[in-house]
């Protein structure tokens, strides 16, 4: 059985209420052709200088990116896959050290409920020949500890963002959790998604027979940062089913569970390790 997915990609800015009308706005267009929905890491605001009171404002009484994903999934009855969003308290309610918050990528199903969080475990702590330089998230996020698969009628999803990317053992363990589609949402820069975001993209489908999918920040930002977008879904054998390029757009793409259970049936690699 084939589902249609929907990811939406994104130039977001600093500004949580500039973004979320454009989320609405995507969002809504989206729904017309798919109910599955996915949202790029960042999504509600990029390399803001108030991470810190964003993610504290989302655990009050009224969080405003929460509230409003919430209410346009029950709306629109869709299921909504958040990229990421920072909040202030880690999912067991303590507050993480360092006055740092979590990069939380939170599901939310066709009723408004979030069912799930995923809080990205991988920090972006790297060189890049770009005009920022030198990035730390580890001074701003820390790092998740568990891994999260998430029963969906798109099959068990595996979460994951960007940099988790590079770290093949995590998606070992989400299959091994039963992971039929992985997602990585992503701001991936420009220099190293040129060099990099596609072949990993591959080899984590070929490696774990399973779909990825990720939705990508792409374009030039209000922060001065560039992100390489081609927000794109890999089958489970290595194949390019869609792909975009740069700037805001949306994109289908058929997710096919049988083609997943067919090629781990032909070729067991996941029964045939030894090491």
């Amino acid at each position: 059985m084939k589902n249609t997915i929907a990811l939406v990609q994104m130039v977001s800015s600093q500004f949580v209420d500039d973004n979320l009308l454009r989320v609405d706005a995507l969002i809504r267009e989206a729904a017309g052709s798919a109910k599955f929905i996915f949202l790029p890491e960042n999504f509600a605001a990029l390399a803001a200088p108030n991470t810190y009171q964003i993610g504290e404002r989302e655990e009050g009484l009224e969080p405003p990116i929460r509230s409003f994903l919430a209410a346009l999934a029950d709306e629109l009855s869709c299921w909504i896959f958040a990229g990421t969003m920072p909040l202030a308290r880690r999912a067991n309610g303590e507050i993480p050290t360092g006055g740092r918050v979590r990069a939380a990528s939170i599901v939310y199903n066709p009723d408004g409920v979030e069912i799930a969080r995923y809080d990205k475990i991988h920090m972006f702590d790297v060189e890049v020949a770009d005009s920022q330089r030198h990035y730390r998230e580890s001074l701003t996020f820390e790092p998740g500890d568990e891994l999260v698969v998430v029963p969906t009628p798109l099959g068990k999803i595996g979460l994951s963002v960007c940099y988790d990317i590079r770290f093949p053992e995590l998606y070992r363990g989400l299959f091994a959790q039963g992971a039929e589609c992985l997602l990585m949402p992503s701001a991936f820069t420009r220099v190293t998604g040129e060099a990099h975001f596609e072949v990993l993209m591959r080899a984590r489908a070929i490696e774990n027979v399973a779909y990825t999918i990720a939705a990508c920040q792409g374009g030039v930002h209000d922060s001065g940062r560039e992100t390489f977008g081609h927000s794109m879904v890999i089958s489970p054998w290595g194949e390019v089913v869609a792909k975009l390029g740069l700037g805001e757009a949306i994109l289908l793409a058929d997710i096919d569970l049988d083609a997943v259970h067919r090629i781990r049936r032909d070729m067991p690699v996941h029964q045939q390790r030894r090491l």
